[in-house]
């Protein structure tokens, strides 16, 4: 099922959007982990209010993506200058920051002087967590921005979770390492995301420090300036943290440990599936070739591209980094999701339910070419004999014959 909007034509100055006002549930959905507490505050203390905003998150978004369907349709290129220079699709960014921090400070104080059971507790964690996540995507756009005010912003909101670091690691890094073996960040085929969570995210804080050690030296600072963003994020989080540990003891702690883990984590989650088992290759000069669409996981489901600023759209994103959310395209041919990230992150942290849905993807989205597909060196064998990938693919003496 798709919910296709009619294509404009090159020519057409009159698009609009007809989007624009649903991008709003970007600004509302991070309120939506609040529900837990809230209820509890106005009197209602079954556990169960605990675990709406998990259900609504991780079960309600993909059901709803499966019955909204698909968006297909692209802004005419005519019409993206106009969409880019639009106040108000920076204004929904900028104005989702506070949103996400007041929702996160609500939680913990809540957690901080409220005696609940574990369970609820966990579940409150875990979905103040899940919202970090979203937050971390926030700081993605905010990011790629071209102003210092946007880029400030990302680096503030990162910070939020102790991931001062990743406006760096990805804009410096991911961005020129994607789909290759040397990417912390890109999967491999046959790779459980918990094998590679233990990869990606020491790689990636010790990549972005490396990334700014080499930066300030060029400049002639030393790497423990205030110049250096991996130490402005820190101390921002280092003075937020302390500050919620004089106020409200050692008992907030833990709850600052899970809800900054589960949020990176959920950053790791969305890497996982974003371009597991795709390869860029390697030119005859040793270096790789230039990212492409079909190097990343397309996904156009409605619902859940309107909450996280369209980053399913992760094809265009990679061809055009500097892109606004707003102007992403879908091209066809992609490798393609079955679903949103809400649903396809269930099945990855079930890994052979992951591998039943996605290896066989891989292997159509590759054209069963080994050489386009980035293995975890381990289980290659295993897979190409799964496949008949040896048998089908060709090797690079041949295509060069072609």
């Amino acid at each position: 099922m798709s919910t296709t909007l009619p294509l404009q034509t090159p020519q057409d100055q009159t698009y609009r959007d007809r989007k624009k006002a649903l991008w709003l549930l970007s600004v509302i959905a991070p309120a939506g982990v609040t529900i837990g507490p809230v209820a509890h505050l106005l009197g209602h203390t079954s556990p169960a209010w605990f675990f709406v905003a998990i259900a609504l998150f991780y079960v309600g978004i993909p059901l709803l993506d499966a019955l909204m369907g698909e968006d297909l349709s692209n802004p005419p290129e005519s019409a993206v200058p106009r969409l880019e220079a639009d106040r108000y699709y920076r204004w929904i960014v900028y104005a989702t920051v506070p949103v996400i921090w007041g929702s996160l400070l609500f939680n913990v104080v809540f957690l901080a002087t409220h005696e609940l059971h574990w369970t609820s507790w966990l579940a409150t964690t875990v979905i103040t967590g899940s919202m970090l996540g979203f937050g971390l995507n926030l700081s993605h756009e905010l990011g790629h921005k071209k102003d210092w005010v946007g880029r400030k912003l990302g680096l503030f909101n990162s910070a939020l979770g102790g991931y001062g670091h990743f406006s760096i690691e990805h804009n410096r890094g991911h961005h020129r390492h994607v789909a290759t073996p040397e990417d912390p960040a890109s999967s491999k085929m046959g790779e459980t995301i918990y094998r590679f969570m233990f990869r990606e995210l020491p790689g990636a804080y010790f990549r972005a420090w490396d990334l700014e050690t080499e930066r300030l030296e060029r400049a002639g600072k030393s790497v423990w300036s205030l110049d250096n963003e991996v130490v402005q994020g820190g101390l921002i989080t280092l003075a937020l943290y302390g500050g919620l540990v004089v106020a409200f003891g050692a008992k907030v702690v833990p709850v600052l440990a899970v809800i900054a883990f589960w949020g990176a984590f959920q950053l790791t989650s969305a890497n996982y599936i974003e371009h597991y088992g795709l390869l860029r290759q390697r030119k005859a000069d040793g270096r790789y070739e230039h990212c492409q669409p079909h190097h990343s996981w397309n996904s156009n489901h409605l619902l859940s591209n309107l909450v996280v600023f369209h980053l399913q759209r992760h094809s265009d994103h990679h061809a055009n980094p500097t892109r606004s959310y707003q102007s992403l395209r879908n091209f066809s041919d992609l490798p393609t999701l079955p679903s949103g990230y809400f649903g396809m992150f269930l099945a990855a942290y079930v890994p052979p339910v992951w591998f039943a849905i996605m290896d066989k993807r891989v292997v159509q989205a590759t054209g069963g070419d080994v050489e386009r597909i980035n293995f975890l060196p381990s289980r290659r064998q295993a897979l190409t004999r799964r496949y008949h990938l040896a048998e089908q693919a060709a090797t690079p003496q041949e295509r060069q014959a072609a």
